[in-house]
């Protein structure tokens, strides 16, 4: 009879300056025939990280929540991807300016937390620098764990997630199974260079999980799609808890079908399995009411009030359905993504934004406000509150308006 295969995870440190490290993942027992065992795979590590792990405060993802102030997203940065006018193998800074943004300061977060802002999402593509084998480019995850050091550094909460991968993530039958493997693959590789920090950082395995196209894409899905999400959501578990450091505790964040606030899409997800005892946290977005925050179309309102009760249910309604569905069993809700479009009306937007965030703190759920960066600047969804160039708050009564909020 076989013995069963173990895995054991060796760290090899290379000698070269600047070289970082390498996680390997060994195959130990029964060779294969013919030339021995299958070669393992080897994950870079950036020598940016800490290269032990760090003090961390075991706490429940409901007591790690709580202290979530607010949020912000950097959105449009690491996230950019569908990038053929770069060329093959483009710079890191090409690709994070590659939708009109800076290179991302350390400045920057300073900026937030001096405003009041205590975490920070760093919404990162990777699959657009990975090779057949889905092996991440050393300097696109030491550029990631630069950004995300950036954040640590100023005693912030961290999220850090997969973001605009659909092209490779997929959520059919006929598909995953590949999907999986890469997902599985990517994730090994974020892990393991994270592992050593602190239980200020959060793993989010993916951001709208969805099939793209599809009739139920931005109305919460369907069972199979809902099934196979979960299945992504349980082997991010499986494959964190084993990359060794701090891992076994962290905090990972998992995510309705396509984060919607739909109740079916709610009802939809099961909280995966896990060995570390109440580590996950529950992620939706919600624009609303939508004519106000997100829509682009002749339908579009640039009007909001707390004293119109239908202006004051599209609040609510989300973040009800999330305390009811989750909060109140235990489970945690993040905002992952909130805001509302500059229609140059930032009177009505700082009233929303204080009635938004306020209502969700009394359910418990912290809120990061999507930024893009786009405001004035050009056209788009401009849902920038942070001039990244300068460091200034463009609209500094909805910087007010948020931190009223939280009061």
């Amino acid at each position: 009879m076989n013995n069963p295969v173990k895995i054991i995870l060796c760290v090899i440190t290379l000698a070269a300056a600047a070289a970082g490290f390498l996680i390997v993942a060994c195959n130990a027992g029964k060779k294969g025939s013919g030339n021995g065992s299958t070669k393992p795979p080897l994950y870079y590590v950036s020598n940016k990280t800490p290269p032990t792990p760090q003090p961390f405060k075991d706490k429940t993802a409901s007591e790690l929540v709580a202290e979530i102030k607010i949020g912000w997203n950097l959105g449009n940065t690491l996230d950019a991807n569908d990038l053929p006018w770069l060329g093959a193998n483009p710079s890191v800074s090409a690709m994070e300016m590659a939708w009109g943004n800076p290179v991302t300061t350390e400045e920057n977060f300073r900026t937030l937390k001096d405003a009041g802002f205590n975490a920070i999402r760093i919404p990162v593509s990777w699959t657009k620098v990975t090779n057949s084998d889905y092996i991440i480019r050393n300097d696109w995850m030491d550029r990631a764990t630069e950004i995300v050091n950036y954040a640590a550094d100023n005693d912030m909460y961290v999220v850090i997630n997969t973001h605009h991968d659909e092209d490779v993530f997929k959520f059919t039958n006929t598909q995953k199974e590949a999907s999986l493997k890469a997902f599985e693959i990517i994730w090994g590789q974020i892990a393991a260079n994270f592992r050593n920090y602190n239980e200020k950082l959060i793993f989010e395995g993916l951001n709208e999980p969805r099939v793209k196209g599809s009739p139920a894409e931005w109305s919460g899905g369907t069972a199979l799609e809902y099934f196979i999400i979960n299945e992504y959501h349980q082997l991010l578990v499986d494959t964190v808890r084993a990359s060794g450091g701090n891992n076994d505790k962290r905090m990972l964040m998992v995510t309705t079908y396509a984060a919607s606030a739909e109740q079916r899409a709610m009802d939809g997800l099961v909280v995966p399995k896990d060995t570390a005892d109440k580590k996950i946290i529950v992620s939706i977005h919600a624009y609303s009411p939508y004519n106000f925050a997100l829509n682009q179309s002749g339908s579009a309102v640039d009007t909001w009030s707390k004293n119109n009760a239908s202006d004051t249910s599209d609040v609510r309604t989300p973040l009800d359905r999330a305390y009811d569905t989750f909060v109140s069993k235990g489970f945690p809700v993040i905002m992952g993504e909130f805001g509302a479009v500059d229609r140059d009306n930032e009177d009505a937007r700082a009233e929303w934004a204080e009635y938004y965030v306020s209502y969700a703190k009394s359910k418990g759920i912290p809120c990061f406000w999507w930024d893009n960066g786009i405001y004035q600047r050009s056209s788009g969804e401009q849902f920038g509150i942070l001039d990244r160039y300068d460091n200034f708050f463009p609209f500094p009564g909805i910087i007010d308006a948020l931190m009223r909020g939280l009061e």
